[in-house]
């Protein structure tokens, strides 16, 4: 559900820069992002409240109860900066930056997390909860990049070369050439 909220964020953010409203584009961007940090937040804090008892709903085992209940916390935070890196993403796409965002993931997974993951899990034998802060790891980058980006972004520039690209779409093939 939070995904699809952030895919029509990421249209909005392109259709306000499409039609020429950067303060829309920025107030957009902020109130998703204001959006993505509350759910974030509370859906974080009720894994980690419910740590104790989520193991109950797979096993009644207590030895994978209590393994469980060790890793929720790191998961939460996982989620936390998921949730967080999945707006910020929508905004770099809205703003036309593709290209960019797949050097964010690629770096961000291929050179961070699974050289983290795969650190923390075989070479301090931490197992599954290494795994999951190696993928914490790439979450971690991903959302420090792409809010760098963000943050960085000229609303009023990216409205003009918005408004290029559409005018250019629309002119028949021959004299878009």
């Amino acid at each position: 559900m939070y995904q699809i909220l952030y895919l029509r964020r990421s249209t909005r953010v392109s259709n306000e820069l499409g039609a020429g409203r950067p303060d829309a584009a920025r107030l957009a961007t902020q109130v998703i992002m204001l959006l993505g940090v509350v759910s974030s937040i509370s859906v974080s804090l009720a894994i980690v409240l419910m740590r104790n008892l989520w193991g109950y709903a797979y096993s009644n085992d207590k030895e994978v109860v209590e393994y469980i209940s060790r890793i929720m916390p790191i998961i939460a935070v996982a989620f936390l900066f998921d949730d967080m890196q999945c707006v910020l993403s929508g905004i770099v796409r809205g703003c036309g930056f593709q290209k960019i965002g797949s050097y964010v993931n690629l770096s961000a997974y291929y050179l961070v997390g699974i050289p983290a993951a795969l650190c923390f899990a075989f070479v301090y034998h931490l197992g599954g909860v290494g795994l999951w802060m190696g993928i914490t790891c790439a979450l971690v980058i991903q959302t420090v990049l792409f809010m760098s980006i963000t943050l960085r972004t000229n609303w009023d520039k990216e409205a003009l070369k918005a408004r290029d690209r559409v005018s250019i779409t629309s002119l028949p093939l021959d004299l878009a050439t």
